[in-house]
């Protein structure tokens, strides 16, 4: 099941995501359940959260990932939303 997985950042907290992106790479390559992901950019196109599809299981699968990701155990998140996607193009 693909599952869209959009948190957004904390205000001010560039610096928590910038010293966590390694650890947040490494998790999406060795989980290997990423399909597709990118930050989000706020109006000065510093990144300021995150879009990601998972192809999960189901969204209790998806919702252990999120909460083992090294940005949300690093406390980056302000919120998390976390839903069924059905891919209509691409």
């Amino acid at each position: 099941m693909l599952i869209a997985l959009m948190a957004h950042d904390k205000p001010g907290a560039l610096e928590v995501r910038m010293d966590n992106r390694a650890a947040h790479l490494a998790y999406i390559e060795e989980t290997g359940i990423v399909q597709q992901a990118g930050p989000l950019l706020d109006g000065e196109g510093q990144m300021c959260g995150s879009l990601i599809i998972l192809d999960a299981k189901d969204i209790a699968a998806a919702e252990d990932w999120a909460a083992n990701d090294p940005y949300a155990r690093a406390g980056l998140f302000d919120r998390v939303t976390i839903i069924e996607w059905k891919r209509v193009i691409g």
